[in-house]
Parts: C-alpha cells; structure tokens; sequence
C-alpha cells in the first residue's frame, strides 16, 4: 500500500445532537465528502478530531465504523497517540487489523522533560506491542501541546531498530525550517506540513504533503489550486484559513461546517473545547465576511 501524500485533512469530529458521542455516519459521511472534493487522504481523529478528548472505545468504535463504511481506507491515517501505553497499543493494533494506510502516533505528552532515551523506551515498547508486518507509523510533532519535540537523532534512532516501521512525521510545530530540517537530515522520510503555506515545499518535493485542518472548509478551492495550479484559490484558501484563525481554531472549523451544511451534527462542542458563540462569533463572521468563504456554501 503506497504511503499517502498531497492534501491529506486532518477531520473534525461531528457529535450526536445534544451527546458527546460520535455521529458515525455524519464522520463517514464527512470524510467521504472532502475526498470527493478532492482531497488526496483524511487523518482521522487527530487534534482536530478532538481525539484526546475521546475515550478509547469512541476512538475504536469510530474507527471500526469509518472503515466499515469506505472502500477507499487506503487514503486513510489514524490518530492513536495515547499517554497509556497499553491505549496506544490497542489502538494502533486496531489500526493495523482494520487496514488503515498508517497510525500518527504522539509522544507520551503528559510527562514533561523526557529524554531521548525515555521516548526511545517508549516507542520501542509501542512498537513491539504491535503485529509489525504491516505497521506503518507517523511521528506527531506538535511540542506546544505535548511539551515534548522529536530530535532527528532520535528519529534516525527508531528508525535503525525498526526498518520500515517509521516512515514519516506530521510537524505541527509552525516552524517551517524546523519542519525542512527533518526532510533534509532523514532522507526517505515522509513529512508532512500542518499548513498550506507550505505547499510550494510540496510542490518541490521537500514535503510529502501537508496535513491541515483547515482544509476540512477549505479543500474545494485548495484541492483546485494544488491539482490545477490556480493561485488565486490557494489565496483565498488561506484568506479563509487566516480568518477562521482570528477564534481558536478546532471550534472554528467545527463552526464553520455547522454554518455550510447546517447539520446539527457539528453544532455539539466536546469539552473543553467550548463553542465559538457571542462576542467570538461576531469576530469570526466579520474576519470571513473579507474572504471567499461564502462561495464555499455550494460545495456543502
């Protein structure tokens, strides 16, 4: 199964109207939908799909029911960071029976200050917890949330004890040379953008590709851009992205779907993560009133 590249987006997570539990169909749905409109591949329950705040059996059962319902799961990676062990070995096991094209795994991010060492204990530990014969894995490098970056000594460290294992990383971090280093210093390694800025890095072939949120609004114009080389959807893109940046931006996005398509779906907020309403909403409205945004009702 060929790694996954280009547009990948990393799906929000709709909820049962007045539940927090996962509307299986509307996810199905959703993913589906973005990969009709062009997306190359979905990260399924990662920051944006709130996965931290899911419990394991919502994670496995979302899981189970998305490749249930798909006969494309090869364009489809999966969140299965965990700060137990043992959780993220069950879910990255499940990922592997189900099929999934790859598990995005984070460090173990409630203890801080570990050492190169502790993350190599860790993940050799994950690892051998885990049938290998067809595990693929991705770092998540997102140091502002887990307090905890993955030095590319380290990389090439995995990498050595597991051949095959570890074949690329998903840089959250917003530093973009950061994010070219690890391309440059671990050649054959597969990284991700978290950004469309850096889709002329794509394009080069310094990244595989880029793993965003935004594009769960955003992918009509984006994919147009990316695949036709029209500029002006790349800018109004990121117009919408800037935009929707102005509020925090998983409840945005969670917003922003509820606003195009109007399903009750994405009107529930999984705690902590509140809802983008008053003060918050009238700034996002105002913020996507510049852009383009509405022009995306069509697609929805």
């Amino acid at each position: 199964m060929a790694n996954l590249s280009g547009l990948v987006v990393a799906a929000a997570t709709p909820l049962q109207p007045g539940r927090f539990e996962i509307d299986h169909e509307a996810l199905a749905a959703h993913c589906e939908r973005l990969l009709a409109l062009g997306a190359n591949g979905i990260n399924l329950l990662g920051t944006t799909g709130e996965a931290t705040s899911l419990s394991l059996t919502q994670r496995l059962n979302a899981m189970q029911a998305v490749a249930g319902s798909t006969k494309t799961l090869d364009r489809f990676m999966v969140g299965t960071g965990a700060a137990a062990l043992a959780d993220a070995v069950s879910l990255t096991q499940r990922s592997v029976d189900l099929g999934y094209n790859g598990a995005l795994v984070l460090p173990p991010f409630y203890y801080k200050g570990l050492s190169d060492d502790d993350l190599m204990y860790y993940f050799d530990s994950l690892v051998r917890g885990v049938d290998r014969s067809t595990l693929k894995l991705y770092l998540y490098h997102i140091p502002q949330y887990t307090g905890l970056p993955f030095s590319i000594s380290l990389i090439h460290r995995l990498r050595k004890a597991f051949p095959g294992v570890f074949v690329g990383l998903k840089d959250s971090s917003g530093n973009l040379e950061g994010s070219l280093a690890f391309a440059r210093e671990v050649p054959g390694f597969d990284v991700f953008s978290a950004t469309e800025a850096a889709l002329p890095q794509v394009a080069g072939g310094q990244f595989k590709g880029i793993i965003s949120a935004s594009l769960n609004v955003t992918v009509p114009f984006i994919a147009e851009s990316f695949k036709g080389g029209a500029p002006d959807k790349l800018n109004a893109g990121a117009a919408i992205r800037l935009a929707l940046s102005s509020v925090p931006l998983v409840p945005a996005i969670r917003w922003a779907l509820g606003d195009l398509t109007g399903s009750p779906s994405w009107k529930v907020n999984l705690p902590p993560l509140g809802p983008i309403t008053g003060d918050s909403e009238g700034k996002l409205r105002e913020a996507l009133a510049g852009t383009e945004y509405a022009a995306l009702k069509r697609y929805f």
